[in-house]
């Protein structure tokens, strides 16, 4: 029985949702896929599993998922497994935007979705066949890189099983603490606004299950005690599709509760909203992204200000906890839409907010932009998580930017909301507004060398910075 390890590395840094992880789909639906195919699959999602090198010594491949800030955590397991004379397979975000990186720390990059080219590649791949038949590969051939064409995404996503989570195999810390468990029901989105990469990775057209599918797999969830996470880039992208499925879990009379993903936008049909809740719908996480009207038009966010205020009242009005992400550095921002935008934020009465720094993403055209204009400082991908400023702004040095960041968290979570949520009796925000103050201390000590960094490159006007911030990557 042949053998395959795959690995989803861990995020190098601290974020809102460090102490309640869950697993990213793709690595578990890739496992699931290649154990129904007969081939020995063990997983490591370092958020839940140690690596262990002796198992990853024993495969035949492995595969390594990458995002943008845990590629070079991704390229030193890649290495280590390599020295054990054991190919490397990339695949996920990171690689297919950057495939000759990728080919320069593995053998082998699988761009863009892998359910079909995953399979697709191993078969030709043991049997020593033509590997410039598996659309979406890259590899080398005679010592040239060759980038097959671009594989098509799939169309039929009823095909793909579903995800097998007995394959996480967490490690003791972990088994008896609750996973959020994740759901994909579609992927795709036709909005792209410039600072994202999903449309590079999953396309522009939206595709969905169907209903059947999606109930099927949440009949296997269906312990009230679960907490679902629908991590589809727009729950509510299709309505009449949407309420479809939320009539379906509301028949099957579903008791967990679940959060999901939406846009300002759902809040136009309250009805739809309605029905959200009566099938369990616990958090609503909305990318409001700014309340500068000028910022929203920059990155093509097509929205406006009157409607993330409706979207608040009527999220509200329908008991749905709100989690509200927020983005900072866009060129037509300054230190007032900073101050406005936390303000709102406040008043809103959010139960959560992540104030997050806009990050060039490979496959964004935010990245394409910056790249041109060479106004990166900081290439350690591992810097690349929304936490950390690496590019320079138009209007504020990179220090400024860092700090209105810490500064929107320190006041959303004051101790003066706190008592507010105390005597509103919002315990749940009373729950997070403690655990995130704990968390922002611990960022700004583990982040100090960082933060002294920044404040020595205050460039002077008209001056070029480029700094390659290197973190070690540890392994033990």
């Amino acid at each position: 029985m042949p053998k395959i390890v795959l690995i989803e590395p861990q995020s190098p840094n601290l974020h809102i949702f460090s102490k309640f992880p869950s697993p990213r789909l793709g690595t578990v639906l890739l496992g699931t896929i290649m154990k129904q195919r007969g081939w020995e699959v063990e997983l490591f999602v370092e958020d839940f599993r140690t690596l262990d090198f002796g198992v990853i010594g024993s495969a035949d491949i492995v595969g390594i998922s990458t995002i943008t800030s845990t590629a070079p955590r991704a390229y030193a397991i890649a290495e280590r497994a390599r020295a054990l004379a054991i190919p490397v397979l990339f695949g996920g975000p990171h690689v297919t935007f950057l495939p000759d990186e990728g080919l320069r720390n593995g053998d082998f990059v699988l761009r863009g979705e892998a359910e079909e080219t995953l399979p697709a590649f191993l078969d030709v791949w043991r049997a020593g066949g033509d590997l410039s038949a598996v659309p979406g590969l890259s590899f080398r051939q005679n010592g040239e890189v060759v980038h097959n064409p671009k594989a098509s995404p799939p169309r039929d996503l009823d095909a793909f099983p579903f995800a097998d989570f007995d394959l996480l195999k967490p490690d003791r810390r972990w088994r008896k603490k609750k996973m959020v468990i994740p759901v994909q029901t579609s992927r795709g989105c036709p909005f792209d606004c410039t600072f994202c990469s999903v449309t590079g990775m999953f396309g522009k057209a939206y595709r969905f299950r169907s209903t059947a599918h999606i109930i099927g797999e949440l009949r296997l969830h269906k312990d009230r005690n679960n907490i679902l996470f629908f991590y589809d880039d727009n729950f509510a992208a299709n309505k009449p599709r949407t309420r479809e499925l939320l009539e379906a879990m509301i028949k099957e009379g579903f008791h967990f509760r679940w959060t999901t993903q939406v846009r300002a936008d759902a809040a136009r049909d309250p009805e739809l909203v309605r029905l959200m809740k009566k099938a369990g719908c616990h958090t609503v996480c909305i990318g409001f992204e700014s309340v500068n009207p000028k910022s929203l038009q920059e990155s093509h966010k097509a929205q406006s200000l009157a409607e993330l205020n409706r979207a608040v009242r009527v999220f509200r009005r329908h008991r749905i906890h709100i989690h509200g992400m927020f983005v900072f550095g866009f060129d037509q921002d300054d230190r007032g839409t900073f101050r406005e935008t936390v303000n709102w934020a406040r008043k809103s009465r959010l139960t959560s907010s992540q104030f997050l720094i806009l990050t060039p993403l490979p496959g964004s055209e935010f990245f394409n932009k910056v790249m041109e204009e060479e106004r990166i400082t900081f290439k350690d991908w591992s810097l690349y998580d929304a936490h950390h400023a690496v590019f320079r702004p138009r209007r504020l040095s990179l220090a400024d930017l860092q700090k209105a960041q810490m500064w929107g968290h320190k006041k959303f979570y004051s101790f003066k909301e706190q008592i507010r949520n105390l005597l509103e009796g919002r315990w749940l925000a009373m729950a997070i507004n403690q655990y995130a103050r704990n968390l922002n201390r611990t960022w700004r000590k583990k982040n100090r060398t960082f933060l002294k960094v920044l404040d020595l490159l205050r460039p002077r006007r008209g001056s070029r910075i480029s700094v390659d911030y290197r973190q070690d990557v540890r392994l033990d």
